[in-house]
This record gives structure tokens, C-alpha cells and sequence, in this order.
């Protein structure tokens, strides 16, 4: 029995050898092959598989007794598995779907979106407002086929067997290859650049800014689109084999792909703090932000700790350089001082843009909100609404600046004038726009009677000394119940000195506001025209038929009919809002009439003039406002539609 024992084994043997050493055949007749044996007939792909299937199974079986023979399957197969591992890599290849153009649609838009701020220089206006042009996630949220479908099992079937075989390192490698050069194309094709630390500090604002835009969208697309995909093909080759391994090649393929990312994007964030960055610099803070939760779940298992931990350092980083940013626009509104006054007394362009730049920042109030609460509960634990806290800074700031340029015009009037303008601009931007939420009713409220203030103090600085000579006070001369002639003379003349001075003064300062202009113009025709035809009336006979050297019949007529005009307009303006000197709503057209003409309405317009800060400006701040360059003065003159007639009246005396 021991005989025929051992000659049965050596039968065994002698057919396993035999049988091995006919597969050993077939592999090198196949590996000498330059054709790719899954470009063939897909019957003897499937013959070549079970043909190292069973080689696989003898190097499983063979004891070490037949070493010989278990080392030539071992040799047999490598051979087999060098050969697969090509097929592996060509399938990779041959069957890599295309980009499609759809998935990259951001590009034929990206250089189209509105830039906002792309300047430093306070002296140049931003265009109002920031157009955030946000991509709809639904289309950039889906997983494509990388691979054909097609190929996809054959591939999950070669994967399975190099693992089978112990060669599931050499399979990974050639996987994490490929995939990895496939990215590298995606990244190119996305126009993200690897560029390092100190080509990216270089870089001026404009093409730093196309750079930022360029990340901003390509992430996104990368992300949800490519890492999605590509997450998904690794779990469909190697799901089989291992969950760890679907990670670990996920991984090795798109870290350094996803690292160019994210350490260009603290490239950017080490750069050097500019204003004119802040915004791009929170659209990459919130860009990656929204994009955090997808990071996590492609890079869920430890091995992807080291890309969550690159993700949380970048966005800690942006946080930092937004902050520092916000600090620097403060500093720089401070620092930006003139010793030239603004032409005109209009709104200046540091207002302009200081204002537009707070409107922008609105958009961004979620993230500012957090980031400036983190920021600031280390000086202060219990403040809240920090967003409001910091733009209410902003705005003291900017009217501090506001405040000493107007100190630079030498007529008090236009000091108040200014102000008026640029509070009133303020105020406009706040009320129609999203920062109204943000600094809330009660601040506009508190800025608007700044700014009326500031009207109620120019009507007073430019038309008190007017209207000083139309007082009775010292008209009659001493112990004497007549007016002199003399006196009276001498307030005419005043009167039209102290008129045209005003008038030359005057015409080319600016009120861009059409309301506000309209009702001062409708304020000071009644102050000056009433008093003037009040002053006339009461006095004229006194002037012994010289009255036509000061203002003929025509003349007055036609200041009556103007007077007439816009006084109405005012009266029924402060009927509307039951704000008028002491009067009711219940006023009638005849009651205005007989207030008009008697003695004590000059009376009552000395009262408006020192009560001026109850008047209501029917000034609405949201009205569109016209956007106009220093010194354009085309319609925006402050002498009122009666500058004509007031002239002629004022050189009256020849």
C-alpha cells in the first residue's frame, strides 16, 4: 500500500506538473502578445481569468514538500499577474469617460461676474452694489460615470482576483495612478494652477482676483461633481474586496488634488491684507464652509482625518485674514485725510464708497456674524449683534473723517451743507438696502435728524444775515414812531448786497438729492420771498415813489405768483404730515390764504427758521440717487427756481 501510495502521489505530482506547465504556456504565448487581450474576443478574456485562477489555486495547494513545482507557479503566477495589472491600467484608460462640457458650464461665465471694489483707492467709485452670482447646487451636485459602465465590471472582476492572489498592492498602485493623473487632467482642464506660497503673494490684485473666482466655482465643481465620482468609482472596483481598500485608494487618487486646493487657498489667506479682497476672501470662507459637510462624508474614515484637519486650517485661516480685513477698512477710512475741501459740498467719494462697501458686507452677515462674535468675546463674552456693533464703528468712523474734512470749507454754511449731503447719502444707502435690518429703525431715525440738523444750521448760517435787514427793529429813528428813509434805504441795499453774496456764493453748490433739494428750495422761498413782500408792504409808501429802484409792479407780481406757488406746495406738504407751524390738518385753501397775508406769518416763518428741527423734510432717504462725479452740476444748482427773479430784484438799485 506505501508503494502504491507514493506512485499515485508521484502520478499527482507528475500531472500537476504537467497541467502547470501547460497554463505556464498559455500565459507566455498571451503575455507575448502586444495586443490587450480585453480589446479581444471578451470569451478569451474570461478564458485568461480562469486560467490564472487556477494557477492561483496551485500556489494555494502546493505544500512546501513540492517546492520545485510550487515555486514555478509562483513564477507562473507573477508572470500572469504583471500581465493583468496591464490589462488593469489599459481598461483604465481605454474606457476614462470624457469631461463633459455641462459639468465645467461655470467657465463661459466666470469672467463675466461683476467686480466689485477691484480698487483700493477711495477716490474711485465701486459699482453699487455686488452681483453674487450663485450657482444652483442641484446642478452641481451629482455623481457621473468616470469609467464606461461597460468596463467597470471587468475591472472589479481583476481587482478581485489580484486581491484573491496577494497582488492587491500592485493593483492599488496602478489604480491610485491612473485615477490620480485623471484628476491632475480635471484640475487643468478647471484651470486650477499649482503655483506656490511666493508666486501666489506676487501676484497683483487682478489676477489674484480671477485666481479667487476661478477657486471659488472650481471647488465646488470638484467636489460634488469629480471627488463624488470618483468616490464612487473606488467603492464600485474594490467594495468587493474591502472598505478600507475603496478608502485608502479614494484617498491615495484625489489627495493631491484636493491639497492644491486647499493650500492654495491658504496661500491666498497668508497674502497681504487689502481691502479690496475682503469680499473674494469671504466667498472662499464660505465656499468652503458650505462645501465642509461633502468632505466629510467623501473623506469619512481615518485615513481622511489629515484632509478634514488641511480643511479646518484653511477656513481658520480665512477667518483670521477676514477679520484682519475688516480692522484694516477701519483704519484705512481713518487714515484717508485731505487738506483740498470737495467742490461743491456734495457727497463725497469716500462716503460712496465706504457706503457701498457696508451694503456688501450685508450680504456676507451670517458669516460676519459668526466670525466677529468669535473675535470679539475675547474682549467682550456677553456682546451680541457684533455685525451691527462693527458697522455702527464704521459709520462713526467715516463721519469723524466726514466731520474734519468739512472743517476744510471756510463758509459755515458749506461745512453744514456738506454734512447734510453725506449724512443724508448715509442714511439713503441704510434704508434701501439690507443693512437696515442690521443697524435697525431707531439708527436711522437718530442719523436723520442729524442730517436735517444739519439742514436746519445751513438754512440758518446762509439766510439769518439775509434776512436781518428785513427786521423792524431799529427802523424808526430814535424817539420817533416813523421809519426813517435812511434806514430803510440802507436795509434795501443790505438787503440786496447780502442776497447777491449769497446767490454768487451759492450757485455751484450741490444738493444731489432731488427731495432734500426740493425742499429746501420750498424752505428758503418761503423765509426769504415772505419776508422780502412782507418787509415791502409794510415799508414801500414810505419811500416817497422810489420804490421802482428796489422792485417794480412786474417784478412783484411776479414773486407774489411764485411765492404763491410754492408756499401752496409747501402748506399742503405739512397739511399731509399735520406738522405745519402750530396748524391742523383742518386748514381750508381760504384759512392758508389769510395766514399768508397777515402781519404775523413773518412772525411764524422767524419761529420755523428757529424751530427748524421739527420740521419734517418730506425727504424720502430710499429715492434713487443719482451716482455723479466731483463737480457736475447740471440741475443740481442750491439757488431755487426764483434765482432769476431774486437777481434781477437784488440789483434792483443802480
Amino acid at each position: 500500500m506505501g508503494a502504491e501510495g507514493d506512485a499515485s502521489e508521484e502520478r499527482g505530482l507528475g500531472c500537476t506538473e504537467e497541467r502547470l506547465g501547460i497554463l505556464h504556456e498559455m500565459i507566455v504565448n498571451w503575455d507575448s502578445d502586444q495586443s490587450m487581450i480585453w480589446d479581444r474576443d471578451p470569451e478569451e478574456a474570461a478564458l485568461f481569468l480562469r486560467i490564472v485562477d487556477e494557477v492561483r489555486l496551485f500556489t494555494e495547494n502546493l505544500g512546501e514538500e513540492q517546492k520545485e513545482i510550487l515555486c514555478h507557479a509562483h513564477s507562473t503566477l507573477q508572470s500572469a499577474m504583471s500581465r493583468l495589472e496591464d490589462e488593469f491600467i489599459h481598461l483604465l484608460v481605454q474606457y476614462r469617460q470624457p469631461l463633459e462640457p455641462d459639468h465645467m458650464s461655470f467657465r463661459s461665465t466666470e469672467d463675466e461676474l461683476v467686480d466689485d471694489f477691484s480698487s483700493s483707492s477711495f477716490d474711485e467709485e465701486p459699482i453699487q452694489g455686488k452681483i453674487r452670482t450663485e450657482s444652483s447646487r442641484g446642478s452641481e451636485e451629482f455623481v457621473i460615470d468616470l469609467i464606461h459602465p461597460d468596463a467597470v465590471f471587468e475591472l472589479r472582476t481583476i481587482a478581485e482576483l489580484m486581491f484573491l492572489s496577494k497582488y492587491d498592492k500592485e493593483c492599488c498602485q496602478a489604480f491610485i495612478a491612473v485615477r490620480r493623473e485623471a484628476l491632475d487632467d480635471c484640475l487643468s482642464i478647471l484651470r486650477v494652477e499649482r503655483l506656490s506660497i511666493e508666486e501666489v503673494i506676487q501676484l497683483d490684485w487682478t489676477a489674484l482676483n480671477t485666481l479667487i473666482k476661478r477657486w471659488n466655482r472650481a471647488l465646488k465643481v470638484f467636489i460634488r461633481v469629480y471627488l463624488a465620482s470618483e468616490r464612487r468609482l473606488s467603492d464600485l472596483i474594490f467594495g468587493e474586496c474591502s472598505e478600507s481598500v475603496g478608502d485608502y485608494c479614494f484617498l491615495e487618487s484625489s489627495k493631491g488634488s484636493i491639497l492644491r486646493f486647499l493650500n492654495l487657498g491658504e496661500a491666498i489667506a497668508i497674502g497681504p491684507v487689502e481691502i479690496e479682497k475682503l469680499f473674494r476672501i469671504l466667498d472662499m470662507y464660505e465656499g468652503l464652509q458650505d462645501l465642509l459637510a461633502d468632505v466629510e462624508s467623501l473623506y469619512s474614515g481615518d485615513s481622511g482625518s489629515l484632509i478634514l484637519m488641511e480643511c479646518h486650517e484653511v477656513l481658520l485661516r480665512l477667518s483670521k485674514f477676514i477679520i484682519g480685513i475688516f480692522t484694516e477698512f477701519k483704519n484705512a477710512i481713518r487714515k484717508k485725510t485731505s487738506n483740498t475741501p470737495f467742490p461743491g459740498g456734495g457727497v463725497h467719494h469716500l462716503t460712496k464708497y465706504v457706503m457701498n462697501y457696508m451694503r456688501t458686507l450685508a450680504d456676507y452677515s451670517g458669516t460676519l456674524n459668526l466670525l466677529l462674535n468669535d473675535e470679539d468675546e475675547k474682549d467682550c463674552p456677553n456682546s451680541s449683534a457684533p455685525m451691527m456693533h462693527h458697522l455702527q464703528s464704521i459709520v462713526l468712523i467715516l463721519e469723524a473723517n466726514l466731520e474734519a474734512r468739512s472743517m476744510l470749507y471756510t463758509d459755515t454754511a458749506l461745512q453744514h451743507l456738506y454734512m447734510m449731503n453725506n449724512l443724508c447719502y448715509i442714511v439713503q444707502k441704510v434704508k434701501n438696502s439690507d443693512l437696515r435690518s442690521i443697524l435697525g429703525d431707531d439708527w436711522i431715525r437718530a442719523y436723520s435728524r442729524k442730517f436735517r440738523q444739519h439742514a436746519m444750521n445751513y438754512e440758518r448760517a446762509s439766510w439769518i444775515s439775509v434776512l436781518s435787514f428785513l427786521k423792524d427793529e431799529g427802523i424808526c429813528s430814535h424817539g420817533s414812531s416813523s421809519p426813517s428813509r435812511t434806514v430803510l434805504k440802507e436795509r434795501f441795499r443790505g438787503f440786496n448786497l447780502a442776497f447777491e453774496e449769497v446767490y454768487r456764493a451759492q450757485t455751484g453748490w450741490n444738493i444731489p438729492n432731488i427731495e432734500l433739494r426740493d425742499d429746501l428750495k420750498i424752505s428758503i422761498s418761503l423765509k426769504v420771498l415772505q419776508a422780502y413782500r412782507t418787509f415791502m408792504g409794510r415799508y414801500a409808501s414810505h419811500l416817497d415813489g422810489h420804490v421802482e429802484l428796489f422792485c417794480d409792479a412786474r417784478k412783484q407780481k411776479r414773486l407774489e405768483q411764485i411765492l404763491r406757488t410754492q408756499a401752496t406746495h409747501q402748506f399742503q406738504r405739512c397739511l399731509f404730515n399735520a406738522q405745519i407751524i402750530n396748524a391742523s390738518p383742518q386748514h381750508s385753501s381760504t384759512q392758508f390764504s389769510e395766514i399768508c397775508h397777515s402781519e404775523s406769518y413773518m412772525q411764524l416763518l422767524t419761529q420755523d427758521m428757529e424751530l427748524e428741527e421739527t420740521r419734517s423734510y418730506r425727504h424720502p432717504v430710499g429715492s434713487p440717487l443719482t451716482s455723479s462725479p466731483p463737480g457736475w452740476r447740471n440741475d443740481l444748482y442750491l439757488c431755487f427756481p426764483l434765482h432769476e427773479d431774486l437777481q434781477t430784484l437784488a440789483k434792483g438799485e443802480k
